[in-house]
């Protein structure tokens, strides 16, 4: 089983990341779940939010303890709070971030993606849940790029084709361009 911890700040759509995380699973033919850790959480805070992903029906209904990957969807947390609690040695963390954070480099497999960036350029806007969606799906080959899209347009539909398209493109661009 794959147990996935997306660390942002309240308010960048850390749930939401989640969310189609478990759709685009769940549309690839495997099972999954999508829950947050709720608190205190005001927008800016730091908040969590988990996905798990099997082959085999789930039947944990806990917090994730030992993710074995990361999405870091606001680098700052990564000087404030301790994303790598439990973080299994082979996991693989994907951050959004130009900048490179060599101390995690030493131990575990890290990928970064300025989605910031593409995000501003693609959306108008510094959303970055979907976008690292697509970085996500080509470093860890647990969701593939077709059913996340499927997971845009079944989470975002009713918003428009508009905002489908822009989230689809935005995936698209992010998966193209990490290395």
């Amino acid at each position: 089983m794959y147990e996935i911890t997306i660390h942002g700040r309240g308010g960048q759509g850390a749930v939401t990341t989640s969310e189609l995380l478990a759709i685009a699973a769940f549309r690839d033919g495997k099972y999954s779940q999508a829950f947050p850790a709720f608190g205190a959480e005001r927008r800016g805070a730091p908040v969590r939010a988990f996905c798990r992903i099997d082959d085999k029906f789930i039947n944990l209904r806990t917090h994730i303890y030992n993710p074995t990957h990361l999405i870091i969807l606001d680098p700052t947390l990564l000087n404030s709070v301790n994303v790598t609690e439990g973080l299994a040695d082979d996991g693989i963390i994907i951050i959004n971030s130009h900048e490179h954070y060599s101390d995690l480099e030493k131990k575990y497999d890290v990928h970064y993606t300025d989605a910031t960036k593409l995000a501003v350029e693609i959306l108008g806007r510094p959303i970055v849940n979907t976008a690292v969606l697509g970085a996500f799906a080509k470093k860890t080959g647990l969701v593939t790029l077709d059913s996340l899209k499927r997971a845009i347009k079944e989470k975002f539909g009713a918003k428009g084709e508009t905002i489908v398209n822009k989230n689809t493109e935005l995936i698209e661009k992010v998966y193209e361009a990490i290395e």
